[in-house]
């Protein structure tokens, strides 16, 4: 398993980008957490947008409040959509950000299915969540979730294959 942590300022770019995907039946929302949805239960792109706008308003200083991460399951894994959400949420409650609004897209793209979560690194009260090490945080995380998880592991080619360059 391998996690990719992105970060930006652009919220509607990173919700948009997995919408489209959604809307091209490519991928699908499979979790959220203090995430707004309609009154049918669905999730739209202005109430999720809605969702994050106080945690931001709360902090205007920091410069790349937005996460947009990936997780990767090794390509062999068969992973169901309650074992995605327990990795999200884990992953998420693990790396510090697990009270933050995050919403949850499983991507099937391509032939290796993986998930997009895409929250913010500021809190309720506008203080910015120490993110110092995250790299190396997420690396132990994902270890910790491949064994909980019965996952295979990556080698370097395949991690080659899903990060190029």
């Amino acid at each position: 398993m391998v996690a990719k942590i992105n970060k930006g300022n652009n919220l509607f770019g990173a919700l948009i980008y997995n919408n489209q995907k959604v809307e091209n039946d490519l991928a699908k929302i499979i979790h959220s957490n203090k995430v707004m949805q309609d009154k049918n239960g669905e999730h739209n792109m202005f109430l999720c947008n809605q969702s994050f706008a106080p945690v931001l308003a709360a902090n205007r200083k920091t410069e790349e409040p937005i996460l947009h991460i990936s997780i990767n399951p090794h390509p062999d894994d068969v992973l169901t959509d309650e074992q995605l959400i327990d990795i999200a949420d884990e992953y998420m409650q693990k790396m510090g950000f697990g009270e933050q609004p995050y919403i949850v897209f499983k991507h099937e793209d391509i032939e290796r299915k993986h998930i997009h979560i895409v929250s913010v690194n500021v809190d309720e009260t506008g203080r910015k969540i120490n993110d110092f090490n995250n790299y190396r945080h997420s690396k132990k995380i994902t270890q910790e979730l491949e064994a909980n998880t019965i996952c295979i592991l990556p080698t370097r080619s395949i991690i080659r294959k899903i990060f190029p360059g």
